[in-house]
């Protein structure tokens, strides 16, 4: 009964140990909790990026771009770069501008985010913008 109890002391203390260690560091690899807001944050995010999505499948926006010279690709491939909050912004401009002229206050805000983005080094889309840094 008594080497039992050894067996069983020397095992707990080895799992402890194992234990302990384990907890120690595996949670520098454990992902924090997500609070509601920054999941409805994400998830709003996808509906605004969606609905420009959509926006760009629009003809004549697809006109007024290629007018520009502008890839469409390209634009896709920002809007899909846009933090949460820029999309948020993005859309609040959208909300309160007229009617009649979205799709050219669309494009010329769409160009002025990749010249903002192209002076900040974050891309380069115009050859002729050249990076501040």
């Amino acid at each position: 009964m008594q080497s039992i109890r050894a067996y069983i002391r020397q095992v707990s203390l080895l799992m402890v140990l194992a234990v302990g260690f384990a907890t120690t560091f595996s949670s520098a690899s454990v992902a924090g909790v997500v609070g509601t807001g920054e999941v409805l944050t994400e998830q709003r995010a996808d509906v605004d990026r969606q609905s420009l999505m959509t926006m760009l499948d629009r003809q004549d926006v697809k006109d007024a771009l290629s007018t520009m010279g502008v890839d469409e690709s390209e634009v896709e491939n920002r809007i899909q770069s846009l933090t949460p909050s820029e999309l948020a912004d993005f859309n609040d401009q959208l909300a309160d501008a007229p009617v009649g002229q979205d799709v050219v206050g669309i494009i010329v805000l769409f160009l002025l985010v990749f010249i903002v983005t192209d002076l900040l080094c974050a891309t380069n889309i115009f050859s002729f913008i050249n990076c501040i840094r």
